[in-house]
């Protein structure tokens, strides 16, 4: 295999993902257009490169308005990438960032995590769902499979619905039989992530259901068709300000 070959194994992997979550991303459409008809929020939740995924889905062009960002800065590696390794271990971050940002059960938790079994994201999937929010994990059962559990579970144990990455442990793909470049969880993770949002519109589009969609801000009328959803969304999502 030569490095010509690299965007075919990702092309393939990507098939393998559409494919396998096909019946899973009916299910989480379904969850997430009935919290949008409830007016509810859509929150979305990782730590380290995972929360690449959690920037894709908040306050972009075509993105959902209703959608939360769960964040806390010691959880970015750019703000300390050995302290944010840490942070993702540490016990009960999780229910320190839950509080602050409130979870009712018309609510939907998305919790990004390739690994699927640090305290952080295990514990945000067992709080949202004793406090009867739906939870989405978007991992990968393989490398969970094979990580250390050292939340005692993992995060696709505890869902209500998986959507499976696929991703191998460790995460690089290349040169395959001894990858040790080109990892592909957030190319296969932002992928499901829009798998997500046609199989939504087309869902609200057979009900007659308007999706709050931003516009681009770089388009003409962009801002007059977001100003509307920013006056509704912002006093429950202040990263919006």
């Amino acid at each position: 295999m030569t490095g010509s070959d690299y965007g075919n194994l990702v092309r393939t992997h990507l098939t393998r993902v559409e494919q396998h979550n096909s019946s899973a991303l009916d299910d989480v459409a379904e969850l997430v257009l009935a919290a949008v008809q409830a007016d509810g929020t859509i929150l979305t939740a990782g730590a380290g490169h995972s929360l690449a995924a959690v920037a894709e889905t908040f306050y972009r062009a075509g993105g959902l308005a209703c959608v939360r960002p769960i964040y806390h800065p010691e959880l970015l590696p750019m703000h300390g990438a050995i302290s944010s390794t840490s942070a993702e271990r540490r016990s009960g971050l999780a229910g320190e960032v839950l509080r602050e940002a409130g979870l009712a059960p018309h609510d939907v938790l998305f919790v990004f995590s390739t690994s699927g079994v640090n305290h952080y994201p295990v514990e945000l999937a067992l709080e949202a769902a004793n406090a009867g929010c739906p939870v989405v994990a978007v991992t990968s059962v393989s490398a969970s499979a094979q990580a250390p559990r050292r939340a005692g579970t993992t995060l696709a144990e505890v869902a209500t619905v998986v959507l499976d990455n696929l991703v191998p442990p460790g995460d690089s793909t290349y040169p395959v039989g001894a990858p040790v470049t080109a990892a592909v969880s957030t190319l296969a993770t932002t992928f499901l992530w829009n798998l997500l949002m046609v199989r939504l519109l087309d869902k609200a589009t057979e009900q007659g259901v308007q999706l709050p969609l931003w516009r681009s801000a770089n388009v003409e009328g962009g801002d007059a068709a977001n100003a509307e959803m920013l006056r509704h969304y912002q006093t429950r999502i202040p990263q919006l300000g």
